[in-house]
């Protein structure tokens, strides 16, 4: 049992903490023929399969390595490979691959195959979850709104076939968020938790502004404990 991360997002949808806790490391490395048959797109982050998925490679992976020569965004530097040895031994060694190539590019290219790409899916940047938690905070309010009846409590728990997420929001309107695996239990007793410690940890300290991101180490610590105290026990509290 696994709790990958833990949010806290404000009233307004703005993300004021994140700590990722255990978040696994996913990494693939096959060998293609041409064609390769993914729909490949360049990204910030770098070369990313828009479309296709096969052998576990879905879509959203994004090319880490090419015959074990790591992207550089969405370029492939081959001078930094090995050399390659020569016959003679008098001979300094060189590399068989000198250039520096666009990665769709050198993909499209049939004389390149067969090759080995290494595909692994990139940590969310800071700038990522602050949208996500944004339009996270707008499902929950558009749950809300769909509700048959009045006072809905909108979005607490949503499942995938990969994890889970659950939300508690506090009478405030803070929302308190964990992805966990499938098989954690007792998430809610963690969220109402770290509830508390929010209250403690945070709003008790005259050094800390409402609505801001939390920057007490206490609480970040605290948090940590509850969650390592779920996974091992099954109860948040000591």
């Amino acid at each position: 049992m696994v709790v990958y991360s833990f949010y806290v997002i404000n009233r307004s949808g703005g993300l004021i903490f994140s700590y990722e806790h255990s978040i696994p490391k996913i990494e693939l490395e096959k060998t293609f023929s041409y064609p390769l048959g993914f729909v490949l797109t360049p990204g910030d982050k770098g070369v990313v399969v828009q479309f296709g998925q096969r052998d576990g490679i879905k879509v959203g992976h994004t090319i880490i390595a090419i015959n074990g020569v790591p992207a550089r965004r969405n370029n492939i530097d081959f001078s930094s490979a090995p050399p390659t040895a020569t016959a003679n031994d008098d001979e300094p060694p060189t590399s068989s691959l000198t250039n520096s190539y666009d990665i769709i590019e050198y993909l499209s290219d049939p004389s390149h195959y067969p090759v080995a790409i290494k595909f692994g899916r990139t940590r969310l940047a800071g700038n990522e979850k602050l949208i996500l938690s944004s339009i996270f905070h707008s499902m929950y309010a558009i749950a809300c709104q769909l509700s048959p009846e009045l006072n809905s409590s909108g979005i607490r728990e949503l499942e995938t076939d990969q994890y889970k997420l659950y939300c508690f929001q506090s009478i405030t309107g803070i929302k308190f968020v964990a992805l966990t695996d499938l098989k954690q239990t007792n998430v809610d007793a963690l969220l109402r938790r770290s509830y508390e410690l929010h209250s403690d940890y945070a709003l008790k300290n005259p050094f800390y502004s409402l609505e801001q991101p939390i920057w007490c180490p206490l609480f970040q610590q605290t948090v940590q404990q509850a969650i390592d105290l779920l996974e091992r026990t099954g109860s948040p509290y000591a």
